[in-house]
């Protein structure tokens, strides 16, 4: 399942937030622009996959798309896993709902932690912290499938790095993941050696090198 994240999710738990045709699946445009085949080296399922779009994101350790696909864009990452690690709780979050979406959204686009939209949140538990008011970072919830659960949208407000938010979020995320009975997960790109480090002081460990592609329909 680790190996093709999303298609474990739309098929299995957030099956609910899917547009699926045959073998493949995508969500819902504003829950994120994510999309999935069940296996990448079947010609059928990317024709079920054109069914649905014309622009698709995925990921998975490679991915070579058949003719009728070109290959837009494609970054190398990270996927790490905490299979032995411990979430921590943390008094000063505060739970993040629909009604701080605007923020969020506005977090997000300071930030630049990756793709997010406006019912993202509805995707699992989100936690914040806020400075007087104003929230400055923030970690949720993403990819669910049976055992997992991904940690995403990890971000902090770049007037308020250094201060160790990124950590504590990550954790307490962590945390709710592992008393549900799950395991955690995430996604980093391979440059941000930084965040590696981070994680990986954090408990997680790198399970497989992937993609993150974008690729688009020609016929």
């Amino acid at each position: 399942m680790l190996e093709n994240p999303v298609w474990a999710a739309l098929s299995g738990p957030q099956a609910c937030f899917a547009e699926a045709s045959g073998d493949a699946a995508r969500f819902h445009s504003d829950l994120g622009p994510w999309c999935a085949v069940a296996d990448f080296g079947d010609r059928q399922a990317w024709a079920d996959l054109a069914e649905l779009t014309d622009h698709a994101v995925l990921t998975a350790p490679a991915i070579h798309p058949p003719a009728g696909w070109e290959t837009v864009v494609v970054t190398p990452g990270v996927q790490m896993a905490g299979h032995t690690m411990t979430g921590v709780r943390d008094p000063e979050t505060v739970r993040l709902t629909e009604t701080d979406v605007p923020e969020m959204l506005d977090l997000v686009e300071r930030s630049q932690p990756g793709p997010f939209g406006k019912r993202t949140v509805e995707l699992g538990n989100y936690l914040g912290i806020r400075h007087e008011g104003r929230l400055v970072a923030m970690a949720g919830e993403r990819f669910r499938m049976p055992g997992w659960t991904e940690v995403s949208a990890v971000c902090t407000d770049p007037d308020f790095r250094g201060q160790g938010y990124a950590a504590r979020l990550t954790m307490a995320v962590a945390a709710g993941i592992l008393e549900r009975g799950d395991l955690p997960f995430l996604h980093v790109a391979a440059e941000n050696a930084a965040a590696i480090r981070l994680y990986e002081r954090l408990g997680f460990q790198i399970d497989h090198e992937v993609v993150f592609g974008a690729y688009r329909r020609t016929a």
